[in-house]
């Protein structure tokens, strides 16, 4: 902070205070004019209610005095008054850092143990994956939800279930943490044209085992082949080394319903999964995917 503002902070500061303290003490001498009946004279509802004048009470004087002192006090002690850093040479930067520098003791010896782990066998209740919890929380939960159920509208995926996009295992989802991934669908709509765009997106719903017009699927069978089998295979079920997703499940980046599948075939689509690694260590990345496959787990349970 600059001399300038400084000087106005500590200038509004000092005003604030003063005011404080010369009502506190002219409240405690000034003497209000009053009838003979101690009354002021102002009075309401035909005479009924009348104003009364009366001393403050005791413990109203009390507190704000005390409170007074504890302002002073503080202003002395701690950084308030603009750039003056207080007698206590408190900061709010190093209370951070030391309480950063704490955590990261305590989480140290968790994460470390990560690395000599399996982690897609580690048990929900683990400390490493309490740990992967909180990050995924504070990392993670914008796009995929803090539940993990992924988010159409910005085709993040579901990571609770057993469809991934470029591979479940533990190196491959750790690499995905830290590097991210990037996955384009090709725009088919000039291709294709209105007609053969709704065959396709017909046919492609039959992948998946959902109604759909026998006639369209039918025309729009030799038109997948065509174009679409080079990424998502000639049966649909995806390629894993080009982020190409399986379209025979019931996992849908970006919905399901006939309308997103033609925006998807017509207009393609991009999507972005950010790299970490700038924020995140690896053994921080591998706590993320162990608390990760605990949620499988339990979802796998819950469907049986």
């Amino acid at each position: 902070m600059n001399g300038f503002w400084s000087g106005w902070v500590i200038f509004f500061i000092v005003l604030n205070l003063g005011v404080a303290l010369f009502l506190f003490f002219f409240s405690q001498r000034v003497e209000i004019p009053t009838k003979p009946d101690g009354t002021t004279g102002h009075a309401w509802a035909h005479g009924v209610l009348r104003e009364g004048v009366r001393r403050l009470p005791l413990w109203w004087v009390v507190i704000s005095a005390a409170a007074l002192i504890v302002a002073i006090v503080y202003l002395v002690l701690y950084p308030a008054l603009g750039g003056y850093g207080g007698l206590l040479g408190w900061t709010s930067a190093e209370e951070h850092a030391r309480i950063a520098a704490e955590r990261a003791a305590r989480l140290e010896p968790v994460l470390a143990s990560l690395g000599e782990r399996e982690i897609d066998a580690i048990p929900a209740h683990d400390p490493a994956a309490v740990v992967g919890r909180r990050l995924f929380l504070d990392n993670c939960a914008a796009c995929h939800g803090t539940d993990a159920t992924g988010n159409t509208a910005l085709g993040a995926p579901n990571l609770k279930d057993s469809a991934w996009l470029y591979g479940g295992d533990p190196d491959t989802v750790v690499t995905s943490i830290l590097d991210g991934r990037h996955g384009t669908m090709p725009p088919w709509g000039a291709v294709l044209g209105d007609e053969g765009v709704v065959n396709v997106a017909s046919y492609v719903r039959t992948l998946a085992g959902l109604p759909a017009s026998a006639e369209r699927a039918a025309a729009g069978k030799t038109q997948f082949e065509t174009l679409c089998a080079a990424c998502h295979g000639v049966d649909g079920k995806g390629m894993q080394a080009l982020g190409a997703p399986d379209l025979t499940d019931d996992d849908w980046l970006y919905g399901s319903d006939l309308t997103s599948v033609i925006a998807s075939i017509r207009d393609g689509r991009s999507g972005e999964m950010p790299a970490w690694r700038g924020r995140l260590g690896e053994n921080e990345a591998r706590a993320i995917a162990a608390w990760l496959y605990t949620q499988q787990r339990e979802q796998q349970v819950a469907a049986r």
